[in-house]
Formats: structure tokens, C-alpha cells, sequence
């Protein structure tokens, strides 16, 4: 399975493997991981919530607008929902493809999608109290330069 929503953590040596298993026709595995934010932001924890169905949908759509970019191999997108605290993952994005640009490229596309139209929801705790995170404009001109003209 290619997307997956869980609780539970994952091991990035084990997703990386799995994304060249014995294949020979790939030359590049790229990946991103991402993490929960802590002290520096104040936050003590974070709560992420989805729309079971819907948020499956969404990153199945994000991997296959990739597939129509890029020649891919195995793609990977794990993401982790229910309280988080500092350190721990988030996110995992792995792509293989037959060269690097094209891993690099489809990497950081999923990742810019993912921020922007996977419906997640975060709720961070701080010493003040909990609050939702509002989307950031910084991810929506990232994703924006994906547009095709």
C-alpha cells in the first residue's frame, strides 16, 4: 500500500527498503521526514485529525498528479494522526525513480501537495493553552509553483 494514515510510528529504514525492494530499475530513493516542532515553537504536543476516506483519497490523488510528472518507481506516504509530542514523526515521503532530479522533483512536489490539500487538521497545546494551526501562505507559494502554465 502506497498511503497510509495511522496512529502508529514508522520505521524510515524499513519504508526506504520497501521502496526498492528488489528492483534494479531505480537509481535514486529520495525522502523526507517530518517532525513534530517543540520547544523552540512552545508547543508540548500536537493533535492531528482527518477525515478517514478523504484523506486517503487525497494523498492517493497527490501521488498519482506525480506519476503524470515524473517517471516513478515505488512511492510512499505515510501519515501520522492523534497526539504527537516534540521529536516525534510525522510524515513520511519516499519516491523511487531511475534518476535522482526525478525523485528530488516528485519528493518535494508530494511534500508541497500534502501541505496544502491533504485535509489534516493540527491542534498544537502550549503552556497558554491549545489553538488550531491555520494554513501557512509560505505553503501555498510553494505548492503554487507546481502549476502547470
Amino acid at each position: 500500500m502506497s498511503v497510509s494514515v495511522r496512529h502508529d510510528d514508522f520505521d524510515v529504514g524499513a519504508e526506504t527498503r520497501a521502496l526498492t525492494g528488489q528492483r534494479t530499475d531505480c537509481g535514486a530513493v529520495a525522502s523526507f521526514v517530518g517532525l513534530v516542532r517543540g520547544a523552540s515553537d512552545g508547543v508540548s504536543a500536537m493533535t492531528l485529525e482527518h477525515y478517514p476516506g478523504m484523506t486517503e483519497r487525497a494523498l492517493s490523488a497527490i501521488e498519482a498528479e506525480a506519476r503524470t510528472r515524473w517517471t516513478l518507481g515505488e512511492v510512499r506516504i505515510i501519515h501520522r494522526i492523534g497526539r504527537l509530542l516534540p521529536g516525534e514523526q510525522i510524515v513520511f515521503v519516499g519516491v523511487a525513480a531511475s534518476h535522482r532530479g526525478e525523485a528530488f522533483a516528485a519528493c518535494e512536489f508530494i511534500m508541497d501537495y500534502l501541505k496544502t490539500r491533504a485535509p489534516f487538521w493540527k491542534k498544537e497545546e502550549t503552556a497558554a493553552g491549545s489553538r488550531w494551526v491555520d494554513a501557512r501562505d509560505a505553503d501555498d507559494t510553494a505548492a503554487e509553483r507546481w502549476q502547470k502554465s
